[in-house]
């Protein structure tokens, strides 16, 4: 007993050990910390190793002096649009919005992130034309997907209500919700309703929906099309365009989760305080089979976009063949750029493999396997998926049931499991031979959705996960738009959606040409680039100098020359992917004159191409310093290992080798300079 007595007090003993030391490790973790959190000189480090989950950057140089001509070049702003500033506050002689509105706009609209971001600018310039009372527009893509949080419904899912209303305020008036008689009414569907299209002019509203609004006092829009009035407006309607950039740059602010995770995903990105490029690929399952380009992938992804593509003919989206001819298609310049192409052309113009390199707008079709060749040629690539957590992204959504599919994936075949069972149940020899092997399901073809496409050839309806899903994209397009548009370098695969319309691509484009014109955005030319991989199609990872020094003309072109492609083809079906001139301005230093004037052909092309003629306001004084020439001139380095004709080295001691792909040498770099600065002026 007393043996007992002593092993029951030892064991007892045990534990409390136990439990001090358990403590003891869990504090020194909290002081690990709390230490790393606050010290001063270990922020950086704290921030790149732990608030940086699963990505670990890797770089060759960690020393990227902002000075140096590469860096100038690679990231530095661009100097012909560095006077272009935004101004969209409203002219002297806008009114403000009349307390006794002609009734209530009531909107619905239905579409993706930049289908819904259109629809709404153009429902607050209506509501002011109208001079109606606006009710906050409904998304469709949340009311209408089952599961989704009940603690944010519709517009407040996505965009800032207060913000929204406070933003507008001199502007037009908006209320949350429709009076309570009107409710009532709404219900039982006696509500006005027109179904407008995209192009909708100021007429149509004028003219037939204004003396509905005026008898009734509400009226109803349905928008599915990604827009309800004409993208160019008359000249004496010039405040309306200015209101639309208000709106989309100053009142569609995104609600405060949505914001706090997109800017720590972008502190998380600079946490090494490295520039960085976003790149957004454009390839969607809707683009590719609008324009025919399904034979681009060979695999059972063609499939898909030829099924998708003749769905859009029976209603009338596509007017054309089944069967396109996918290569004619990218000469001309209507396919995306595939991701190897894109590195390709940013390694040949000069960005380094360790370059950070940041993929958004969501899932690529034809699965991960088009994003190799791209993690090849760059180290640091990553997305959202990356620089978050799963409790990160969960807690956008908010609390949600735990849903059971309604319909299952794919459909069995009744025909093979007959045979099975008459092959099992059958007598003595002779039997029915057994039924031949299952087809062979590889991983990156079932990796989606469409596993269905291998035994059915008819496309399962949604289920309540993928309704709910694209709920989810919305909000996963609204952080990856707030870091494109933050970006170093903007670099767009396509800029196109499935109804051939700009795309989100578009969207940032003309929301960096509103706020930051000078941060680079590169607005390639697809047919001249698709022409230029074609010229070296066999020596693409081994080009000489004189393919690179093409590439990189071209590119240099895009940063300028591109807008004005924006202005023709992008402006009239998008008044948000070029808001040129009316939302812009041009301001000088009193330093900058002078520059001005002994380069006036810099001036020139700014207002031939973009049209901004007028100067901004006395209250926007320049307050940059002009720099001396040889500061301005972005200058290839002379040290650039990228001009080697094989630029896909990695290793430091390859770029010193001098073999005979290799240009390293003083009188091509000066060369380079030269067209530098002539692209420059011209």
């Amino acid at each position: 007993m007393k043996g007992e007595g002593k092993m029951v007090f030892f064991k007892s003993k045990m534990k409390w050990v136990g439990l001090l030391g358990i403590f003891l490790s869990v504090f020194s973790l909290f002081i690990h910390f709390l230490l790393a959190r606050y010290t001063e000189g270990g922020v950086s480090q704290y921030q790149a190793s732990i608030t940086i989950f699963s990505w670990r950057p890797i770089f060759e140089n960690s020393d990227l002096s902002p000075n140096s001509p590469l860096y100038r070049r690679l990231w530095g702003p661009v100097r012909q649009l560095q006077f272009l500033h935004p101004q969209a506050n409203p002219g002297g002689d806008y009114a403000a919005p009349i307390l006794q509105t002609t009734g209530f706009v009531f909107v619905r609209i239905r579409g993706g992130f930049h289908e819904i971001r259109n629809s709404i600018c153009d429902v607050v310039v209506i509501a002011r034309l109208l001079n109606a009372t606006l009710v906050i527009p409904e998304i469709l893509s949340t009311t209408s997907s089952k599961g989704i949080s009940s603690e944010f419904k519709s517009f407040a899912y996505l965009y800032n209500e207060d913000q929204f209303i406070a933003a507008l305020a001199k502007d037009v008036t908006i209320v949350k919700t429709l009076p309570k008689n009107l409710k009532g009414a709404r219900r039982t569907k006696k509500i006005p309703m027109f179904r407008v299209s995209w192009s909708a002019s100021p007429y149509f509203y004028l003219h037939n929906v204004l003396p509905v609004l005026n008898k009734h006092s509400v009226v109803e829009l349905v928008i599915s099309d990604g827009g309800c009035l004409q993208t160019l407006l008359p000249p004496n309607l010039e405040e309306y365009q200015r209101l639309r950039c208000r709106v989309a740059f100053h009142a569609l602010t995104f609600r405060q989760e949505v914001q706090e995770l997109a800017t720590k995903i972008l502190n998380r990105l600079r946490a090494r305080r490295r520039p960085f490029i976003a790149y957004y690929p454009g390839m969607t399952r809707d683009a590719l089979a609008y324009y025919g380009c399904g034979e681009l992938f060979q695999d059972v992804h063609t499939q898909l976009i030829q099924h998708r593509r003749s769905w859009m003919i029976k209603r009338g989206i596509v007017k054309g063949n089944l069967s396109v001819n996918s290569a004619e298609q990218r000469l001309n310049g209507s396919c995306p750029l595939m991701p190897e192409e894109i590195g390709i052309l940013l390694r040949a113009y000069g960005y380094s493999w360790d370059t950070i390199i940041y993929i958004s707008g969501g899932e690529v079709f034809g699965g991960q396997k088009k994003l190799i060749p791209l993690h090849g040629m760059f180290e640091n690539i990553v997305d959202r998926t990356f620089l978050s957590t799963g409790w990160e992204l969960s807690a956008l959504y908010g609390q949600e049931a735990n849903l059971v599919d309604e319909y299952p994936k794919t459909r069995p075949f009744f025909k093979e499991e007959m045979r099975r069972d008459s092959w099992k149940t059958s007598g003595p020899r002779p039997r029915p031979l057994p039924p031949p092997p299952a087809r062979p399901k590889y991983p990156y073809n079932m990796e989606g959705w469409w596993g269905w496409v291998a035994e059915s050839d008819n496309e399962p309806e949604s289920t309540v996960t993928e309704l709910r899903m694209n709920a989810h994209k919305l909000l996963w397009e609204a952080i990856d738009y707030t870091i494109c548009v933050e970006a170093d370098v903007f670099v767009p695969g396509f800029d196109r959606d499935g109804m051939g319309r700009p795309n989100f691509a578009s969207l940032v484009m003309g929301h960096r040409l509103y706020q930051s014109a000078a941060f680079k955005t590169y607005r390639l030319d697809r047919r001249e680039v698709v022409k230029l991989l074609d010229e070296t199609r066999d020596h693409l990872y081994e080009a000489n100098h004189t393919w690179i020094t093409s590439v990189r003309r071209h590119m240099r072109k895009a940063l300028v020359e591109g807008l004005a492609h924006d202005s023709t083809k992008s402006k009239p079906q998008s008044f948000l992917s070029h808001p040129l001139p009316e939302c812009s301005c041009l301001r000088r230093g009193p330093t900058e004159t002078s520059f001005h004037a002994s380069s006036p052909s810099i001036q020139s092309q700014v207002e031939a191409s973009l049209g901004v003629t007028h100067p901004c306001p006395a209250w926007m004084k320049g307050e940059r310093i002009s720099q001396s020439r040889d500061e301005r001139e972005e200058d290839l380095d002379e040290n650039d290992s990228s001009s080697s004709g094989f630029f896909f080295q990695h290793s430091v001691g390859s770029h010193g080798s001098h073999g005979d792909g290799e240009i390293h040498n003083k009188e091509d770099t000066q060369m380079e300079d030269q067209e530098e600065l002539e692209g420059a002026e011209r």
